[in-house]
């Protein structure tokens, strides 16, 4: 029986020499792949524009789908867009962390490299016990991710099916210990002046 609580999650995240080697490979463009709440990820760390062309790459991806960035904390991402409105602050408060990915005006610390060059940027905080986990221990908590799968083809739902799909291109791919993803992929909104727009319909259904 897998416990509740992240601090009695025992995985390699706890080993020092693991998480310091981990941190380096991502400052040098590396490429991991993770478990979420929805279905399977890879991600890079988004100062890193060596990892993101790598994520490119590796999912044979159109450079003109940007990617998004998630993290453990809303907090973390804050950072990230120009402004958090109350419309933002309200539904984050609400649906955080969970399959919900809003999309708002990016901030100046946000790569172009990582919108396609679009003003906006996504954000998420997956409700998964083993990712919240792999943020807490990545430098700056914050990765810049899109689906383990190779472009046009289903997304990865098991660690089986990822390692099947990517695991040979990238660095590294985390077991789930247990917490399994739902296997749909996340309610994306955008909001439009005080009123919001669904962009994808997703695990989350809005009320």
């Amino acid at each position: 029986m897998w416990v509740n609580y992240l601090n009695e999650l025992k995985t390699i995240l706890d080993e020092n020499l693991f998480v310091d080697k981990l941190n380096k490979k991502l400052d040098e463009g590396g490429v991991i792949a993770f478990v979420t709440d929805t279905v399977w990820g890879i991600g890079c760390l988004p100062e890193c524009e060596k990892g993101v062309d790598k994520i490119y790459e590796i999912k044979g991806r159109d450079k003109s789908k940007p990617l998004i960035l998630m993290s453990d904390k809303k907090e973390n991402l804050f950072p990230y867009i120009k402004s958090v409105t109350p419309e933002i602050e309200e539904f984050t408060q609400k649906y955080f962390p969970g399959a919900l990915t809003v999309i708002a005006e990016k901030s100046e610390k946000t790569p172009d490299y990582i919108t396609s060059g679009k003003n906006t940027v996504g954000i998420r905080v997956p409700n998964n016990k083993f990712f919240m986990k792999l943020c807490s221990v990545i430098k700056g908590g914050v990765l810049a991710t899109t689906s383990a799968n190779i472009s046009n083809q289903p997304s990865a739902k098991s660690y089986e099916e990822a390692k099947a799909s990517i695991g040979d291109l990238v660095d590294f791919i985390f077991e789930d210990y247990g917490y399994k993803c739902f296997g749909l992929e996340s309610t994306i909104i955008i909001f439009e002046n005080t009123k919001y727009k669904i962009i994808r319909e997703g695990s989350l259904k809005l009320k």
